[in-house]
């Protein structure tokens, strides 16, 4: 003797049947604009971009008496790769190619010329200058010329950048690109131009107000 076996209909919720219908419609809208399908209407959710910055604000201000003589553009590219001691790159690791751009100036401190660094005869005729040594300031990056090329990333490396405050902070490479322009700009006799571009336009300059031979030296 047999028993029948009933067939136990299964039926689809009417919430679950209306959230498929939305989710289809949604997927169907919005593939629409992706492809351009709906031109207008790409345009009616594009973004906006609106700035809120209050005034900027002077905090102080400082007399410069540097000349500044010579300017270097230098460009590096920065491969920096940190790693995790017993985990691989792909679960614990970064890695980010840079391109750094900027530049560094040369200066002479003018404002450090004392009354016994110049001398002039009586006729007026010859003067004696002695300046300091050209310096560098500080490496300037661009930020219109500087951009990261990749990016890799570890999985816990993007769990973490989920609750940071900054992701994807780029301040480890641009300052190693700043260091490195640093110290590429000590290496290129920028100083021995910014001197001479000095000794140039003080000869001009005296020379102008009637001094037949100027004489500039350097090493205060």
């Amino acid at each position: 003797m047999t028993t029948p076996i009933k067939r136990i209909n299964r039926r689809t919720p009417g919430w679950a049947k209306a959230t498929g219908a939305v989710v289809l419609v949604l997927a169907v809208f919005f593939a629409g604009i992706r492809l351009s399908v709906l031109p207008g209407l790409k345009d009616l959710f594009g973004t906006e971009t609106r700035d809120r910055s209050g005034p900027a604000l002077l905090q102080s201000i400082q007399d410069m008496s540097r000349y500044d003589a010579a300017s270097g553009n230098f460009q590096i590219v920065v491969d920096l790769e940190k790693d995790a001691k017993f985990l691989p790159d792909a679960v614990r690791g970064t890695r980010t190619l840079y391109v750094g751009a900027g530049t560094v100036d040369a200066y002479v401190d003018l404002g450090k010329v004392g009354e016994d660094d110049v001398t002039v005869d009586e006729d007026r005729t010859s003067a004696t200058l002695r300046l300091p040594h050209a310096a560098l300031g500080r490496p300037a990056l661009d930020p219109d010329r500087s951009y990261a090329v990749s990016k890799q990333r570890g999985l816990l490396d993007r769990l973490g950048d989920l609750f940071s405050d900054n992701p994807n902070g780029e301040q480890a490479v641009q300052k190693l690109a700043v260091r490195h322009i640093g110290d590429a700009a000590k290496k290129s006799g920028l100083t021995a131009r910014a001197e001479k571009n000095t000794t140039d336009m003080l000869r001009g300059l005296l020379r102008s107000l009637g001094f037949e031979e100027v004489k500039v030296t350097y090493g205060r």
